[in-house]
């Protein structure tokens, strides 16, 4: 049975190309395209089935990526959804995941990298880039390799402060911090706060 995929995206012709690109692939199939958050909310509610996965343009009118995904939290807590962008702005995906969003997709993406990412997501959950790729595939890793200190920059990693903030919450210098960082970056091979992040989530070491 195909998987559903409705994509939400302002721009029509890279919608309809993304459609021919979703539906050219066996195991899937759109269900819809969708301009803004606000069509989706208003026709999401009348599916019969949601969908497996919602692909969201983060920057829209009427209602953008971050709005839309405020009300997915709210209203379809379970419905998996994935974001498109143009650019790698660290700062709004921390506040997409935060939002559970399940990843990110830059709209260049190669169509071979672009059906895993759809086959990741929908088969184990998360996506977001290659260099967290090889995260999402190793086993579950038990909290005991990871200090408490770590344990703890990790449920903040998730927030939209600042290392700076954190370091203040967690009366630690700034030094210290980048220590747990750059830490973690090697225990994880990990790259970037993202990767933190959606590690941390996928966890469940997010609780604050």
């Amino acid at each position: 049975m195909s998987k559903s995929i409705v994509i939400v995206d302002d721009h029509v012709l890279f919608g309809q190309s993304l459609k021919g690109l979703v539906d050219s692939f066996d195991d899937y199939r759109v269900k819809a395209v969708y301009k803004n958050g606000k069509e989706l909310q208003e026709n999401l509610r009348k599916m019969d089935l949601r969908p497996d996965l919602i692909l969201l343009d983060i920057r829209m009118p009427v209602m953008d990526g971050l709005q839309t995904m405020q009300w997915l939290k709210q209203e379809f807590p379970k419905q998996k959804a994935m974001a498109l962008t143009m650019e790698d702005d660290e700062e709004i995906l921390l506040k997409m995941l935060g939002l559970g969003c399940r990843g990110y997709l830059v709209k260049d993406i190669d169509p071979d990298k672009f059906k895993q990412a759809l086959d990741s997501v929908v088969d184990t959950g998360y996506y977001v880039d290659k260099e967290v790729m090889k995260e999402l595939e190793r086993k579950e890793r038990s909290k005991e390799q990871f200090s408490e200190r770590e344990i703890e920059f990790l449920q903040y990693v998730c927030t939209e402060m600042t290392y700076k903030e954190i370091a203040a919450e967690m009366r630690l210098s700034p030094k210290t911090i980048d220590g747990y960082r750059e830490s973690l970056f090697v225990k994880l091979d990990i790259k970037s706060r993202v990767g933190l992040a959606v590690y941390a989530i996928k966890n469940n070491f997010c609780t604050i």
